[in-house]
């Protein structure tokens, strides 16, 4: 399998693990910092959890923003296939495995609680993404007229 078929399949088990939580995922999330988040996920206490989702050992060595985003979330998670060298992760991060279809957690990650500043602020950004893109499921053309608005603004 190559890295981009291994990449949806490990997210798509994630989000399955996620929903089975009760979490809410969104896939692409962009960060207030300029990063994107692979997996952004609303837990149903109000905390929020990042998935990093890496397809091979080199995808994982050649990223050092990851840890950017213990900043933007109570809870840091890897997503890796079953193939994936689990040795080169580090300890401090939580760790989920996926066989294609679904994933399970090996380690959990370590809480390290958010701002409540932030937690609003992201809750907000959450919370607009997610109602724009399902408004955008339902009037396709909306979306892209508002997205051409907002580049010539």
């Amino acid at each position: 399998m190559d890295a981009a078929a291994r990449t949806i399949a490990t997210t798509r088990a994630a989000m399955r693990y996620c929903l089975a939580r009760a979490w809410s995922p969104l896939c692409e999330v962009p960060l207030p910092d300029g990063r994107r988040a692979d997996i952004l996920a609303l837990r149903p206490d109000g905390g929020f959890v990042i998935i990093e989702v890496k397809s091979c050992a080199r995808d994982y060595l050649c990223d050092a923003k990851w840890q950017d985003y213990r900043g933007f979330s109570d809870e840091l998670h890897f997503a890796v296939d079953i193939d994936f060298p689990q040795a080169l992760l580090p300890e401090d991060v939580g760790l989920l495995v996926s066989d294609g279809w679904e994933a399970a957690s090996v380690r959990e990650a370590p809480a390290h609680p958010m701002a409540p500043a932030r937690r609003k602020a992201l809750i907000h950004r959450f919370a607009t993404l997610a109602a724009t893109r399902l408004a955008g499921l339902t009037d396709p053309a909306g979306l892209a007229e508002r997205r051409a608005a907002l580049r010539l603004d």
